[in-house]
């Protein structure tokens, strides 16, 4: 399936400036095909190297750094001639070498006419511990997260249905085929960005499939606590990670340690939030005390929520079925509004934004403040239905007099009284 990813890899491929890059993200979102896809197309040969799967690997770099032997012995590993600008040498799960993620520092500075990718799923974790010692200023970073909607798509061959989109949001002008897409929307919902959900999903066509995909995702998540963390702090991280339904279904986000357990506190379980942020398992979501700029001046880091960088993920952790979204049983009501909410933080955090939220003396709270390419900062509501009336925009707006805001919700497009509204589907193209 394409990615957007592989124009970011195409523009790194033909950049003088060219550094090692590293992709990071999440397990299973895509990175290892996505990049030796590109490398099988852009490139001559592709060498691909995993640290977790080839104990010989590691050896290599005991030795020492020097960038002419290392590649002398990956070519002779691998049986192929590593070629000028034309191999593209892989290094999959990195995270699992010290010594392979310092030696990026000496590629750059020794053989830039050589082209090194490296990939790890907890990559952010292992630049955390004190031993590493990583290659700032000598690699270029780039993270992956599950296929967006716009992605989604392009995978069940609604192309077309992209530049329907992208017109209608440019002019505000109505979608006459809202419907159409606001059904691809809660079908989206339901599989979420992991490509092998979706891939589960277009040749089934069976949410049953899917969802014992995700939750396979999920165990697959808690696995990985158990290997990289010790036991006490395994134990706090999955009580984080476990508590992210009941955080998000109360009426207020707002992260609440009593939720992991009665008398939890902040100091115990700050290194196993940091932890699921730098694993790309949630989106952090941080509170902002004024919608002014620069955004990253008023952030107070002590508010925040959390949520899950995949709608079908948390769907999945809810234990709910793909049914239950798709015919709105009774009482949906609030579930949706939470995936809904959901949706537009993992939309905005691809589209690297910071989703932010505002509240003001605990009375109104705008869902999402983000600082635009150009300064300007911008409130965000969301709606998982066509009630759109809200005080607290109306409150943010008379305040701080943002050039505009924005509305999502199940309405189609349009503008007025300086509000964009958007339809749920459109949120790629913010």
């Amino acid at each position: 399936m394409e990615r957007k990813i592989e124009n970011t890899l195409l523009n790194w491929k033909i950049s003088v400036r060219r550094l090692p890059l590293i992709v990071q993200g999440a397990r299973q979102v895509g990175k290892t095909h996505s990049i030796l896809k590109f490398g099988k197309t852009h490139y001559k040969n592709v060498l691909y190297f995993n640290f977790e799967s080839n104990s010989q690997l590691n050896k290599i770099f005991e030795k020492d750094l020097s960038p002419s032997r290392i590649l002398k012995d990956l070519s002779v590993l691998s049986g192929k001639t590593i070629l000028e600008n034309n191999s593209l040498i892989f290094f999959d799960e990195i995270q699992a070498s010290e010594k392979a993620l310092t030696s990026l520092k000496y590629f750059a500075e020794q053989t830039s006419q050589y082209h090194i990718i490296a990939a790890g799923s907890l990559l952010g974790i292992a630049i955390n511990r004190e031993k590493y010692s990583f290659p700032v200023g000598k690699v270029e970073m780039q993270t992956l997260f599950p296929l967006d909607f716009e992605e989604f798509l392009w995978a069940i061959q609604q192309r077309k249905g992209v530049e329907i989109i992208r017109e209608c949001f440019n002019n505000n002008s109505e979608c006459s085929l809202h419907q159409h897409f606001m059904n691809f929307y809660r079908t989206y919902l339901c599989i979420g960005g992991m490509p092998q959900a979706i891939n589960e999903y277009t040749e089934t066509n069976d949410f049953d499939f899917t969802a014992s995909i995700q939750k396979n995702i999920n165990d697959a998540y808690i696995a990985d606590m158990a290997k990289y963390a010790s036991p006490v702090e395994t134990v706090r991280i999955m009580g984080v990670f476990n508590s992210i339904p009941a955080q998000l279904a109360k009426e207020k986000r707002k992260f609440q340690y009593k939720q992991i357990k009665s008398g939890a506190r902040a100091k115990e379980y700050q290194i196993s939030i940091e932890w699921l942020r730098a694993s790309g398992v949630i989106v952090f979501s941080p509170k902002v005390t004024a919608g002014i700029f620069p955004l990253s001046v008023n952030t107070d880091n002590n508010s925040f929520k959390i949520y899950m960088t995949d709608t079908g993920l948390l769907l999945s952790k809810f234990g709910i079925s793909a049914n239950t979204i798709l015919s709105e049983v009774q009482g949906f009501d609030n579930i949706k509004g939470i995936l809904a909410e959901n949706y537009v933080a993992a939309a905005l955090a691809a589209n690297n934004y910071i989703p932010n939220y505002w509240e003001s003396e605990g009375k109104a709270e705008v869902d999402f403040i983000i600082q635009n390419r150009n300064g300007e900062v911008i409130p965000i509501e969301v709606k998982s239905s066509e009630n759109v009336r809200s005080k607290s925009l109306q409150q943010f707006v008379s305040k701080y007099k943002p050039v505009y805001s924005i509305r999502i919700s199940s309405k189609n497009f349009g503008f007025e009284n300086n509000i964009k509204s958007i339809p749920l589907y459109a949120c790629f193209c913010i």
